[in-house]
């Protein structure tokens, strides 16, 4: 398996990822009222570089009180009179190529994208229908939502329009789940954590809550496929950013005539991955976040080996202490293992066979998730029927991963409610009123 930027570099199996210099961090409180504030408690936290186990900075740890300031601030941004409440959409639209804008400029700071993508899905279509916000990101990633931060700042965007706190789930984010005075919740994250805060809206001031939970994701490969095409698109689909991804491939159904050839081309192409830093523009294949998500997919990967999966390739970590999994492709597995039924949010990949097409979708849809699924096929007729049949917010005929800002995402089932991105985004941050007027018969 190629590793440390090249299959040709010399260096010796299992070494670790060659460290690239992270740059200066110039923002690591919390941003409220486009002011950089020290937590209401004091408390700092750690943010770590997964690929290196270093320390990067200390964080402001913001909690209740800092998530009462922020929603406080948020109000009064958007009370009837305000600077933003009477903006016209056409400058509200400005302001926001302009972040983009500076965005592009800044690019290379901005170097892990996800916790970059999951801010703008939030703030994009909320500020596009004039609302202001209050964001919690990821305990693990709150660097690039604080630059963002100056950037909102830059942009000159109104005080008060976007405020971000920093800190944990169980403290500032039920705050926020919690808040009397927030009318809305946008989160993305595990179906656990979001039944939580679904419970909290309801007992709170009912407030209004989209969810982008967990998937187990089906991708289903008929013997008429493309076979290579599906082989490349359904490890894209599998290893995409280590398996981090809600929208992983980690259930594939492989037609039992060509089941041994994509196994075996499965195996040849996932031993060409190449891992190392995630900053080195060689490398493919990264670390996983942190230590609690490495060892539940190591805990996964030996569940796998003894309930009976046949381990094809990978299923090691890559140096003694590291947090770096090497790309694994589990055969043979059946829907009753854990491997089969468990979101595992790492690099793995899991092949079963199938006999038809009825079977496959049955077995596809026997799942408490349905995020999103993909079918190989050169029957555009197959491809329809079996589309309309899969139980999932998203099918991807022939491709994976093909997302857009004009087509809607989300889930049905555990996978969440609501949609993000395409013109349905806009529906989850605005509200529908009727007025009715009663006119004069002479007028």
């Amino acid at each position: 398996m190629a590793q440390n930027g090249s299959a040709e570099s010399g260096e010796a199996a299992g070494a670790l990822p060659r460290p690239v210099p992270l740059q200066d961090i110039a923002h690591t409180k919390i941003f409220i009222n486009n002011e950089w504030r020290s937590s209401s408690t004091g408390k700092t936290f750690c943010t770590f570089n997964p690929a290196t186990g270093a320390s990067i900075c200390r964080v402001e740890e913001g909690d209740k009180e800092d998530v009462d300031r922020a929603v406080e601030a948020a109000r009064t941004a958007q009370q009837r009179g305000s600077l933003w409440r009477t903006m016209e959409a056409s400058r509200r639209g400005r302001l926001l190529h302009r972040l983009a804008d500076l965005m592009e400029r800044d690019r290379l700071l901005l170097a892990w994208n996800f916790p970059l993508m999951m801010f703008v899905w939030k703030i994009a279509p909320a500020l596009s229908c004039g609302n202001t916000v209050v964001i919690k990101p990821a305990e693990q990633t709150p660097l690039t939502a604080l630059h963002v931060g100056s950037l909102i700042k830059e942009a000159e965007f109104p005080p008060g329009v976007v405020n971000i706190i920093p800190g944990f789930g169980p403290t500032a984010g039920a705050a926020i789940a919690n808040h009397k005075d927030i009318d809305k919740v946008a989160f993305t994250g595990s179906t656990e954590v979001g039944q939580l805060i679904k419970e909290a809206a309801a007992k709170s001031n009912l407030k209004r809550v989209t969810l982008e939970l967990g998937g187990k994701n089906p991708c289903i490969v008929f013997s008429d496929c493309d076979l290579q095409m599906a082989v490349e698109e359904t490890q894209k689909g599998a290893f995409y950013n280590q398996g981090q991804c809600c929208t992983a491939a980690s259930r594939v159904f492989v037609e039992e005539s060509i089941y041994e050839e994509f196994v075996r081309r499965s195996i040849d192409h996932a031993k060409k991955i190449v891992i190392g830093d995630p900053l080195d523009p060689q490398t493919s294949h990264g670390p996983q976040i942190d230590q609690r998500q490495f060892d539940k997919i190591m805990d996964l990967i030996e569940t796998g080996k003894k309930e009976g999966a046949k381990l094809e390739c990978g299923g090691e970590a890559v140096g003694e202490k590291s947090l770096f999994i090497q790309p694994t492709i589990f055969s043979g597995v059946k829907d009753h293992m854990a491997i089969a039924k468990e979101e595992i949010f790492g690099p793995v990949q899991c092949i079963f066979s199938f006999k038809d097409q009825q079977e496959a979708i049955d077995r596809a849809n026997s799942s408490q998730y349905g995020l999103v699924s993909a079918v190989f096929t050169s029957s555009m007729d197959r491809a329809l029927s079996v589309s309309a049949a899969l139980e999932t917010g998203t099918v991807w005929i022939n491709c994976y991963n093909a997302l857009h800002a004009q087509t809607p995402f989300g889930g049905y089932k555990m996978s969440g409610n609501g949609r993000e991105l395409g013109e349905y985004a806009l529906a989850e941050y605005s509200e529908v009123k009727t007025v009715t007027i009663k006119l004069r018969e002479n007028m």
